[in-house]
């Protein structure tokens, strides 16, 4: 048994998308589909500042499904296609049970972490890329973050982190007292996005 989760730098990300395009590589992620974002506060444009010139900031936050302990999403799903996985903490998504029915992503407090395929996956290439063990990706369900579940299988870390250029993202087992992980969240100061919603997720930005 274990929980799964990730501690991301905030002070150390610069905003590369690395772990973007890393993640839509690996996963053969459809055309337009992103299933991890670097966002700022300042709009919804990219790259977009905070405040008025010259008194401007940026801070990026990379977001994708936070795989929480207390899942909106798998309590609203009609068919268990949504489902947290007790033996490592992974929230997962069964495309072969999806209905297409949509309520994971009304229920998802976490607003764009999930998608919709609406048509048949289109790609910018004739073939597919990444993992082999990757799920084919279908028409009329929706798809998010895996945690790189195929990677986990095999004993590896998801993508996102093993391409970082800053080693702005760590990731580990949050119940082992002594992962990289579960120390930056004991000693460094950090936040979630939306606790109060009760979903418990386990992605921390350190800051």
């Amino acid at each position: 048994m274990a929980h799964y989760g990730f501690a991301l730098d905030i002070r150390r990300c610069i905003g590369c998308h690395t772990c973007s395009v890393a993640c839509r590589i690996e996963n053969n992620l459809p055309k337009g589909n992103w299933w991890n974002r670097a966002l700022t506060d300042g709009g919804e444009d990219m790259d977009t500042p905070e405040g008025a010139f010259p008194d401007v900031s940026m801070e990026y936050l990379t977001v994708a499904c936070q795989h929480c302990e207390n899942p909106a999403c798998v309590k609203v799903c009609p068919v268990g296609a949504t489902y947290r996985d007790e033996e490592t903490g992974v929230v997962r998504q069964d495309y072969d049970k999806c209905i297409g029915c949509r309520m994971c992503m009304s229920a998802c407090p976490y607003t764009g972490v999930r998608l919709f395929n609406w048509e048949e996956p289109k790609y910018t290439i004739d073939f597919s890329i990444g993992d082999t063990d990757v799920p084919k990706h279908q028409k009329h369900v929706v798809e998010k973050c895996t945690m790189c579940w195929h990677r986990l299988a095999k004993g590896e870390e998801p993508a996102c982190i093993e391409v970082c250029p800053e080693r702005a993202r760590f990731w580990g087992d949050l119940d082992d007292p002594e992962s990289e992980v579960s120390k930056l969240v004991r000693d460094r100061e950090h936040k979630r996005l939306l606790e109060d919603r009760g979903t418990n997720p386990s992605v921390y930005y350190l800051v």
